[in-house]
């Protein structure tokens, strides 16, 4: 498979020319004079906190309008060199001008940009651009195809490679939360159902829910990796006949098929869809985002739960030495890391509506209105999954469990939850069930009064003590109240994930996430 990253700048080299930097040049703004930079014209126009505030570079750049133009060009490369390796008429020259100009120029976006209001369209507009820059192959660029050759193959393109770097970013989040399972696997903690303190669970076991969730999303974006690269539009022609290829090719059904199978080869698929429409099916991106959606209700509810736990004080997010959690409250520590993460968690799993709707949308052969909303979609969900991920690692890399607040939580709850426990060691000791049931009810309900209405502690197990009814178990109360007899196989279970579930699923992912390091986890803001 193509590998993305050969399609990327070099480090020195400028990463973007972004659309709100190219309209600014081109609209001669009144701030902007011969000693202000086109670049200090962002600072002017809206701009999207997902690329401004959240997202990595290297998402940013898959989506980039030179990432685009450039794929545009690499895609017209890979055409004309197949269809001269079939017989047509393409000269050495013409294929040798297209691949040195095949990266854009800044230059040429203003070229791009003055033709396609002239002409309003944009793949022309390209065309044109393109033809200037390599004369020899004016000629002969874009021959048979129609735009969504390069609108929708690069969209493709740009899907796979968008995964790619998401996956290695997930895998990441799940080692990094299964060093932190495996470390609290036995430290008992409140569960909570309904909001209300249940049975102990551990630290460590919690963790393991939101682990298998994230496998879930993996083995989601894994599949669909695997689907698209069998899914790639190809040399389809205007509504799929691919009738202008079998017209060059003089009626030669099969240098249409091997045009077709040489493209998708070059691009990196292993296939390409056998009946396409004009477009690519737009279920694809209906099936895609449906897994970044997912994901982002992952990523909601961690957050979610974090924050529950921060609210208790029983687990805090990283909080940096000079960060400040109020500018009011000078004491606060907001868990601002999870907060952002619910936010955008919810918008991500949101987004996956509107793929719906354009999906279900489309007429026939094709329609152009899935061709705005698009733009917007596509790349918004995945810098959305990318900023999510990059939250996620940053919050898995430093989690601070509070032990002595969790203690102080257990002891304020336990001694209720262990009552069941003292009643059947009062009926081993051969002592009447109810009679003793209705003496622990009298009493907790004493000691309850004493937590709600008087702010005390909980004296429940005191009280047991001194009554001479249960003097018969006094000896093993503290054996019977010990918090790691409530915990089940909690410790085993998190062994079990980790070395079942978890280790199969991250074996092939190992290189890459020590090559991400700590780094995969920086906020800019």
């Amino acid at each position: 498979m193509a590998n993305q990253s050969t399609r990327m700048p070099n480090a020195g080299a400028r990463m973007v020319s972004t659309p709100d930097v190219r309209l600014a040049t081109l609209m001669d703004l009144p701030q902007l004079t011969p000693t202000k930079s086109a670049l200090d014209a962002k600072y002017d126009t809206y701009q999207n906190p997902l690329n401004s505030r959240y997202c990595s570079n290297e998402m940013k750049y898959i989506f980039s309008p030179r990432n685009r133009f450039s794929t545009w060009r690499e895609l017209w490369v890979f055409l004309a060199e197949s269809e001269r390796a079939l017989g047509l008429d393409i000269s050495e020259e013409a294929i040798e001008q297209m691949k040195n100009k095949m990266q854009i120029q800044d230059y040429e976006f203003e070229t791009a940009a003055t033709e396609e209001k002239r002409r309003r369209h944009d793949v022309m507009a390209h065309v044109h651009t393109y033809g200037l820059a390599a004369p020899a192959a004016a000629g002969i660029i874009h021959w048979g195809a129609t735009s969504c050759y390069v609108t929708d193959n690069a969209d493709l393109m740009f899907l796979r490679d968008a995964i790619e770097i998401l996956l290695p970013k997930l895998a990441s989040v799940i080692h990094k939360l299964s060093t932190f399972a495996l470390k609290y696997r036995d430290l008992p903690c409140l569960g909570y159902t309904h909001g209300q303190a249940a049975q102990l669970v551990t630290v460590g076991k919690r963790a393991t829910i939101w682990i298998e969730d994230l496998l879930d999303d993996l083995h989601n974006l894994e599949h669909q990796r695997e689907r698209l690269l069998s899914k790639f539009r190809g040399v389809k022609g205007t509504t799929g006949t691919q009738a202008s290829f079998l017209a060059i090719f003089k009626g030669d059904h099969s240098k249409v098929k091997k045009l077709d199978d040489m493209v998708t080869e070059k691009s990196g698929f292993n296939g390409a869809s056998r009946s396409t429409t004009q477009t690519y099916s737009r279920k694809i991106d209906v099936d895609i985002i449906h897994a970044l959606a997912s994901f982002g209700c992952t990523a909601e509810r961690i957050g979610g739960d974090i924050r529950h736990l921060a609210m208790f004080k029983e687990l805090e997010e990283p909080f940096e030495a000079d960060q400040i959690g109020s500018s009011a409250m000078a004491y606060k520590r907001n868990p601002m890391r999870s907060e952002r993460l619910c936010s955008l968690g919810r918008n991500l799993s949101n987004i996956s509506g509107a793929a719906e709707q354009t999906y279900k949308s489309q007429w026939l052969e094709r329609s152009l209105d899935d061709s705005a909303i698009r733009r917007i979609t596509l790349p918004e969900s995945f810098l959305c999954a990318d900023a999510c991920m990059i939250l996620l690692n940053n919050i898995s890399s430093g989690l601070v469990v509070n032990k002595a607040i969790i203690k102080q939580r257990i002891d304020l709850e336990l001694p209720f939850m262990a009552t069941e426990n003292v009643i059947m060691a009062m009926v081993d000791k051969g002592v009447s069930r109810q009679e003793t049931h209705e003496q622990i009810r009298v009493l907790s309900h004493q000691a309850g009064a004493m937590v709600k209405q008087e702010g005390k502690n909980n004296d429940l197990l005191e009280r047991i003590k001194t009554t001479e009814f249960f003097e018969p178990i006094v000896k093993d109360l503290d054996a019977l109240t010990d918090p790691t007899t409530f915990i089940g196989r909690c410790p085993e279970i998190v062994e079990e994930v980790l070395m079942e579930d978890v280790r199969p699923a991250l074996e092939k992912y190992e290189t890459q996430i020590g090559r991400l390091g700590h780094a995969v986890g920086e906020l800019n803001v």
